[in-house]
């Protein structure tokens, strides 16, 4: 059976590995002052195929999960994130250089206008992750929802 086999490993691909920067146990930052955003834990999960968060809020009582996955057959990464509150978001996109970026469809505001989620990730050289989701509108960005600096908690593999 190729399921059985070592040798297999249908989740070992680079692409597959593009988002493994992120993998770890954070402490979270707002990045602007430093005040506690929350903890995060990140883990390689279905035999690797499968990236998924666990957050949990300095705001009491808020948490959410994420699931991250390299999709082969659009040849891009996924995100499907649900939160606590019933709120879900779904993002795509790809690795780009030392960023993930992913993005949301576009959708409509109250005030008639079309906007997109983007949210990038950031590898940066000394072990941080910064976490940077912004509105964007036609003209580009109009605000941000959340700009957190994640910090290791500990040491871990696969970063």
């Amino acid at each position: 059976m190729t399921a059985q086999n070592s040798d297999s490993c249908p989740c070992c691909t680079e692409n597959h590995r593009a988002f493994d920067f992120w993998i770890g146990e954070w402490e979270v930052v707002n990045a602007q002052d430093g005040s506690p955003a929350g903890t995060s834990r990140i883990s390689k999960e279905e035999n690797g195929c499968v990236i998924r968060e666990h957050w949990t809020s300095a705001k009491a009582g808020y948490t959410g999960t994420s699931l991250n996955f390299y999709n082969v057959e659009r040849d891009m990464w996924e995100q499907t994130w649900v939160d606590n509150t019933g709120a879900v978001l779904k993002l795509s996109g790809n690795r780009k250089g030392n960023k993930m970026i992913l993005s949301s469809d576009e959708f409509t505001k109250a005030d008639g206008k079309t906007y997109t989620n983007r949210i990038t990730w950031t590898n940066n050289p000394d072990g941080t992750v910064r976490q940077l989701w912004e509105v964007l509108d036609e003209k580009g960005a109009v605000s941000v929802a959340f700009d957190g600096l994640y910090r290791p908690m500990q040491k871990t593999k696969n970063r």
